[in-house]
Protein backbone atom coordinates (compact mmCIF):
# COMPACT_ATOMS: atom_id res chain seq x y z
CA UNK A 1 0.00 0.00 0.00
CA UNK A 2 1.59 3.12 -1.15
CA UNK A 3 2.18 5.60 1.79
CA UNK A 4 3.04 8.84 -0.73
CA UNK A 5 1.27 11.79 0.45
CA UNK A 6 0.24 13.03 -2.79
CA UNK A 7 -1.40 9.97 -3.23
CA UNK A 8 -3.51 9.91 -0.05
CA UNK A 9 -4.57 13.61 -1.00
CA UNK A 10 -5.96 12.65 -4.23
CA UNK A 11 -7.57 9.99 -2.23
CA UNK A 12 -9.24 12.76 0.22
CA UNK A 13 -11.18 14.35 -2.72
CA UNK A 14 -11.30 18.14 -4.09
CA UNK A 15 -12.20 19.41 -0.22
CA UNK A 16 -9.48 18.08 2.00
CA UNK A 17 -10.98 18.78 5.27
CA UNK A 18 -14.12 16.74 4.35
CA UNK A 19 -12.15 14.00 2.70
CA UNK A 20 -9.92 13.61 6.16
CA UNK A 21 -12.97 14.04 8.24
CA UNK A 22 -14.83 11.22 6.41
CA UNK A 23 -11.72 9.19 6.40
CA UNK A 24 -11.16 9.28 9.89
CA UNK A 25 -14.78 9.19 11.10
CA UNK A 26 -15.03 6.15 9.47
CA UNK A 27 -11.95 4.90 10.88
CA UNK A 28 -13.24 5.43 14.73
CA UNK A 29 -16.70 4.45 14.10
CA UNK A 30 -15.27 1.06 12.37
CA UNK A 31 -12.66 0.49 15.08
CA UNK A 32 -9.62 1.64 13.71
CA UNK A 33 -8.68 2.89 16.88
CA UNK A 34 -9.80 0.90 19.76
CA UNK A 35 -6.18 -0.82 20.15
CA UNK A 36 -4.37 2.24 19.47
CA UNK A 37 -4.22 5.98 20.21
CA UNK A 38 -5.48 8.50 17.77
CA UNK A 39 -2.35 10.58 15.96
CA UNK A 40 -1.58 13.67 17.01
CA UNK A 41 -2.28 16.61 14.64
CA UNK A 42 1.14 16.30 13.53
CA UNK A 43 1.31 12.70 12.83
CA UNK A 44 -2.36 13.38 10.88
CA UNK A 45 -0.73 15.96 8.45
CA UNK A 46 2.09 13.84 7.53
CA UNK A 47 0.32 10.72 7.43
CA UNK A 48 -2.31 12.48 4.80
CA UNK A 49 -0.13 14.85 3.39
CA UNK A 50 -2.29 17.78 4.41
CA UNK A 51 -1.92 21.26 6.14
CA UNK A 52 -2.39 21.27 9.94
CA UNK A 53 -4.90 23.86 9.47
CA UNK A 54 -6.88 21.56 7.07
CA UNK A 55 -6.28 18.54 10.03
CA UNK A 56 -7.11 20.52 13.29
CA UNK A 57 -10.87 21.62 11.17
CA UNK A 58 -11.25 17.62 10.68
CA UNK A 59 -10.42 17.19 13.77
CA UNK A 60 -12.66 20.28 15.76
CA UNK A 61 -15.69 18.66 13.17
CA UNK A 62 -15.12 15.18 14.78
CA UNK A 63 -14.94 16.50 18.13
CA UNK A 64 -18.46 18.70 17.65
CA UNK A 65 -19.97 15.40 16.22
CA UNK A 66 -18.68 13.57 19.87
CA UNK A 67 -16.33 11.27 18.50
CA UNK A 68 -13.43 12.46 19.62
CA UNK A 69 -12.45 14.92 23.11
CA UNK A 70 -8.95 16.80 23.78
CA UNK A 71 -7.89 16.24 27.00
CA UNK A 72 -5.13 18.09 28.57
CA UNK A 73 -1.57 16.29 28.95
CA UNK A 74 -3.51 13.36 27.58
CA UNK A 75 -4.15 14.72 23.91
CA UNK A 76 -7.24 13.66 21.72
CA UNK A 77 -8.89 10.57 22.42
CA UNK A 78 -11.64 8.69 20.68
CA UNK A 79 -14.67 8.07 22.50
CA UNK A 80 -17.08 5.83 23.09
CA UNK A 81 -20.41 5.62 20.94
CA UNK A 82 -22.24 6.42 23.86
CA UNK A 83 -21.46 10.05 23.39
CA UNK A 84 -21.71 10.15 19.19
CA UNK A 85 -24.26 12.87 17.89
CA UNK A 86 -26.46 9.95 16.13
CA UNK A 87 -28.41 12.83 14.95
CA UNK A 88 -25.61 14.10 12.74
CA UNK A 89 -25.99 12.88 9.18
CA UNK A 90 -22.15 12.23 9.10
CA UNK A 91 -22.29 9.80 11.76
CA UNK A 92 -25.21 8.02 11.44
CA UNK A 93 -24.42 7.48 7.58
CA UNK A 94 -20.85 6.09 9.13
CA UNK A 95 -23.05 3.55 11.21
CA UNK A 96 -24.82 2.34 8.44
CA UNK A 97 -21.80 2.04 5.99
CA UNK A 98 -20.00 0.02 9.07
CA UNK A 99 -21.67 -2.98 8.84
CA UNK A 100 -25.65 -3.89 7.79
CA UNK A 101 -26.99 -4.49 11.11
CA UNK A 102 -30.79 -5.03 11.76
CA UNK A 103 -30.38 -4.10 15.13
CA UNK A 104 -29.17 -0.64 14.04
CA UNK A 105 -32.05 -0.81 11.48
CA UNK A 106 -34.76 -1.60 14.17
CA UNK A 107 -33.72 1.56 16.11
CA UNK A 108 -34.02 3.95 13.67
CA UNK A 109 -37.64 2.42 12.83
CA UNK A 110 -38.61 2.81 16.33
CA UNK A 111 -37.63 6.35 16.01
CA UNK A 112 -39.59 6.91 12.35
CA UNK A 113 -42.83 5.43 14.73
CA UNK A 114 -42.26 8.32 16.96
CA UNK A 115 -41.81 11.02 14.46
CA UNK A 116 -43.19 10.13 11.29
CA UNK A 117 -46.72 9.79 12.07
CA UNK A 118 -46.74 12.49 14.38
CA UNK A 119 -45.65 14.78 11.68
CA UNK A 120 -48.19 13.43 9.06
CA UNK A 121 -50.78 14.52 11.89
CA UNK A 122 -49.57 18.09 12.05
CA UNK A 123 -49.51 18.45 8.29
CA UNK A 124 -52.93 17.24 8.02
CA UNK A 125 -53.43 19.96 10.41
CA UNK A 126 -51.30 23.01 9.56
CA UNK A 127 -49.52 22.13 6.28
CA UNK A 128 -49.87 25.29 3.87
CA UNK A 129 -50.57 25.28 -0.02
CA UNK A 130 -46.83 25.23 -0.57
CA UNK A 131 -46.15 22.10 1.94
CA UNK A 132 -48.99 20.34 0.18
CA UNK A 133 -47.52 20.94 -2.94
CA UNK A 134 -44.39 19.50 -1.53
CA UNK A 135 -45.85 16.08 -1.02
CA UNK A 136 -47.93 16.31 -4.41
CA UNK A 137 -44.30 16.61 -5.72
CA UNK A 138 -42.89 14.03 -4.08
CA UNK A 139 -46.01 11.24 -4.55
CA UNK A 140 -45.88 12.38 -8.28
CA UNK A 141 -42.24 11.20 -8.07
CA UNK A 142 -42.64 7.92 -7.21
CA UNK A 143 -45.19 7.72 -9.70
CA UNK A 144 -42.68 8.55 -11.87
CA UNK A 145 -39.87 6.33 -10.62
CA UNK A 146 -42.30 3.40 -10.20
CA UNK A 147 -42.40 3.48 -14.27
CA UNK A 148 -38.34 4.32 -14.25
CA UNK A 149 -38.90 7.78 -14.96
CA UNK A 150 -37.06 8.98 -11.53
CA UNK A 151 -34.67 7.31 -8.96
CA UNK A 152 -37.43 5.45 -6.65
CA UNK A 153 -35.34 6.17 -3.71
CA UNK A 154 -34.63 9.27 -3.74
CA UNK A 155 -38.44 9.75 -4.89
CA UNK A 156 -39.64 7.71 -1.23
CA UNK A 157 -36.90 9.84 0.45
CA UNK A 158 -38.64 13.32 -1.10
CA UNK A 159 -41.73 12.47 -0.07
CA UNK A 160 -41.28 11.72 3.49
CA UNK A 161 -38.82 14.48 3.91
CA UNK A 162 -42.09 16.82 2.36
CA UNK A 163 -43.79 15.41 5.06
CA UNK A 164 -41.27 16.43 8.22
CA UNK A 165 -41.26 19.84 6.37
CA UNK A 166 -45.07 20.08 5.58
CA UNK A 167 -45.58 19.75 9.74
CA UNK A 168 -44.90 23.05 10.06
CA UNK A 169 -43.25 22.27 13.55
CA UNK A 170 -39.40 23.24 13.40
CA UNK A 171 -37.67 20.68 15.44
CA UNK A 172 -39.18 17.76 13.29
CA UNK A 173 -37.71 19.82 9.93
CA UNK A 174 -34.27 19.11 11.68
CA UNK A 175 -35.20 15.64 11.53
CA UNK A 176 -35.08 15.41 7.71
CA UNK A 177 -31.58 14.77 7.16
CA UNK A 178 -31.10 12.22 9.55
CA UNK A 179 -34.45 10.64 8.25
CA UNK A 180 -33.00 10.99 4.61
CA UNK A 181 -29.49 9.41 5.32
CA UNK A 182 -31.09 6.74 7.36
CA UNK A 183 -33.95 6.00 4.88
CA UNK A 184 -31.26 5.31 2.11
CA UNK A 185 -30.24 1.80 4.14
CA UNK A 186 -33.93 1.46 4.97
CA UNK A 187 -35.57 1.39 1.59
CA UNK A 188 -33.25 -0.49 0.02
CA UNK A 189 -33.41 -3.10 2.70
CA UNK A 190 -36.96 -3.33 2.04
CA UNK A 191 -36.87 -3.53 -1.31
CA UNK A 192 -34.31 -6.04 -1.48
CA UNK A 193 -36.52 -8.65 0.87
CA UNK A 194 -39.72 -7.90 -0.87
CA UNK A 195 -38.35 -7.62 -4.52
CA UNK A 196 -40.67 -4.46 -5.31
CA UNK A 197 -40.25 -0.63 -4.71
CA UNK A 198 -42.32 1.20 -2.39
CA UNK A 199 -46.11 0.45 -1.85
CA UNK A 200 -47.33 3.19 -4.18
CA UNK A 201 -51.04 2.89 -2.32
CA UNK A 202 -49.95 3.19 0.92
CA UNK A 203 -48.14 6.48 0.21
CA UNK A 204 -51.06 7.25 -2.06
CA UNK A 205 -53.35 7.03 1.18
CA UNK A 206 -50.58 9.44 3.68
CA UNK A 207 -50.99 12.39 0.93
CA UNK A 208 -55.04 11.85 1.05
CA UNK A 209 -55.60 12.01 4.35
CA UNK A 210 -53.14 15.02 4.74
CA UNK A 211 -55.44 16.66 1.98
CA UNK A 212 -58.58 16.12 3.16
CA UNK A 213 -57.17 17.47 6.71
CA UNK A 214 -58.07 14.57 8.25
CA UNK A 215 -55.22 14.10 11.46
CA UNK A 216 -55.70 10.66 12.58
CA UNK A 217 -56.30 8.95 9.13
CA UNK A 218 -52.67 10.70 8.02
CA UNK A 219 -51.20 9.28 11.61
CA UNK A 220 -52.54 5.80 10.63
CA UNK A 221 -51.44 5.74 6.51
CA UNK A 222 -48.01 6.62 7.90
CA UNK A 223 -47.71 4.56 10.79
CA UNK A 224 -49.09 1.23 8.31
CA UNK A 225 -46.02 1.94 6.34
CA UNK A 226 -43.83 1.57 8.79
CA UNK A 227 -45.66 -1.28 10.69
CA UNK A 228 -44.44 -3.08 6.96
CA UNK A 229 -41.04 -2.02 7.33
CA UNK A 230 -40.58 -3.58 11.11
CA UNK A 231 -42.43 -6.38 10.30
CA UNK A 232 -40.26 -7.34 7.72
CA UNK A 233 -37.25 -6.48 10.19
CA UNK A 234 -38.42 -8.95 12.48
CA UNK A 235 -38.98 -11.89 10.10
CA UNK A 236 -35.84 -11.25 8.44
CA UNK A 237 -34.41 -11.11 12.59
CA UNK A 238 -36.20 -14.53 13.02
CA UNK A 239 -34.21 -16.26 9.44
CA UNK A 240 -31.00 -14.91 10.91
Amino acid sequence: MSTDPSEIRVSLGRNLTYGLLDHLGKTIVTGGYADRPFPTEAELSKQHGVSRSVTREAVKMLTTKGLLSARPRQGTIVQPDSTWNLFDPDVLRWLLDRKFSIELLREFNQLRVAIEPAAASLAARFADEQGLALIRAGFGRMQVADNGGDDTLEADIAFHVAILRASTNPFFAQFCDVVATALRTSIRFTNRIQGRTADLAAHEAVMHAIEARDPEAARTAMMNIIDEVMELIVKSSASE
